[in-house]
């Protein structure tokens, strides 16, 4: 992914919804699994971390986004921005 491509990405996830926080049980195969359905839908997530997770985001974000085969778009904070081009009619069209 080039860096045109990401600030694109980041863009469209400021204006996003985070559509799933992280909590003390930290990354379960079930909050996996829900993640990788909403990349299948959305292409593009954000995903809170809460405060009551002892782990780092950074690295919640890296193990994330190796068991859902999506790339990190940023970690700020104890927010994550996930993307996998979906394989089917893709939404986002990136820049090339």
């Amino acid at each position: 992914m080039t860096s045109k491509q990401r600030a694109y990405l980041k863009s469209l996830a400021m204006n996003a919804d985070t559509i799933m926080n992280i909590g003390k049980s930290s990354l379960t195969p079930e909050v996996c699994t829900a993640v990788s359905e909403a990349l299948e839908k959305r292409e593009l997530v954000k995903i809170g971390v809460l405060k009551n997770c002892l782990d780092d985001p950074k690295e919640i974000a890296a193990v994330m986004a190796e068991r859902t085969h999506s790339q990190v778009v940023q970690v700020i904070g104890k927010k994550i921005v996930l993307y996998k081009k979906r394989k089917k009619d893709p939404k986002i069209v990136l820049p090339e």
